[in-house]
């Protein structure tokens, strides 16, 4: 009897690459899981170091603390990274934003003025005001003309005030002269002026003399500005017609004026008036001032 054959070289062949080919397809199918699992977890740490990781605690409350939370352990988190960056650039831009507005208020309310002639800011000791008080030498405090230069203008130039704080008068970073006040600096200036009328008959008066201050007369009180132009401006005028009676022992009247003007520096304001013979320049009724607002 035979022993029984063993398999034969083909059969063992064939056995070799079956198993090859399960060991093979083993191998293939542990690897896709493994690469599989391994590019998922990828995948949630991407997204939560991105948007994602932002949904777990509100934007504007992470932005108010964002200065407080920085440290060592925040530094190697991905997601603090992610929300640090974001929170400085929306801090930037509310910046940005805030100053563009701010700025545009300001050049809404700013005056137009040249560069060199914007009014500054000035502390209290600085104030620019002045406060003129007449002068009870009333026969030198009146100018024959309005100027010593050929300027045109109407009444006397009042050129002698008292300023020399005697009294109620003052002068506060402003220069008297000539009867004149020069603005030290541009900007708008509310003046005002009263000027005191006074008629009082004299036995030892020229009867002539009388007779003409008793007839109807304009009482006229100017304030003018000298700038580079040839001639002065005149800012303001008050006026009233009076007539005395021959039998007043005395006429009196006051006329006051006042308003806000813009002026620029080493402009000049002063006052005059009609009918000088008979201003009475008693300090507590004739007055003159400025004073910068």
């Amino acid at each position: 009897m035979l022993p029984a054959a063993g398999p034969s070289p083909a059969q063992t062949c064939a056995a070799v690459l079956v198993a090859a080919v399960l060991l093979q397809s083993v191998c293939v199918a542990v690897t896709f899981l493994y690469f599989t699992n391994e590019l998922k977890q990828l995948q949630e740490t991407y997204s939560k170091s991105n948007v994602a990781c932002l949904t777990g605690e509100e934007i504007g409350d992470f932005i108010q603390k964002l200065d407080l939370t920085e440290g060592e352990d925040r530094v190697a988190d991905p997601c603090w990274q992610v929300k640090w960056h974001l929170g400085k650039l929306i801090k930037k831009m509310m910046s940005r934003s805030y100053e563009e507005n701010i700025s545009a208020v300001n050049a809404e309310r700013t005056v137009t003025l040249p560069q060199n002639d914007r009014q500054q800011p000035l502390s209290p000791i600085n104030r620019i005001a002045a406060h003129l008080t007449g002068n009870s030498n009333r026969k030198s405090s009146l100018s024959p003309r309005i100027d010593s230069l050929a300027r045109k203008g109407s009444g006397q130039k009042i050129s002698n005030w008292e300023s020399s704080r005697k009294g109620h008068s003052f002068l506060y970073n402003v220069e008297l002269r000539n009867g004149e006040l020069v603005i030290p600096q541009t900007g708008f200036y509310y003046i005002y002026s009263q000027i005191y009328f006074r008629f009082r008959e004299n036995e030892n008066e020229d009867s002539d003399f009388l007779a003409q201050i008793r007839n109807p007369k304009q009482l006229v009180q100017y304030v003018y500005k000298l700038t580079n132009y040839p001639e002065p401006i005149m800012l303001m005028k008050s006026a009233r017609t009076s007539c005395w009676s021959k039998k007043a022992e005395y006429g009196l009247y006051s006329i006051y004026q006042g308003g806000v003007f813009q002026l620029k520096k080493e402009d000049r304001i002063f006052v005059s008036v009609s009918n000088g013979d008979i201003v009475d320049m008693d300090k507590e009724a004739s007055f003159f001032g400025a004073f910068l607002i």
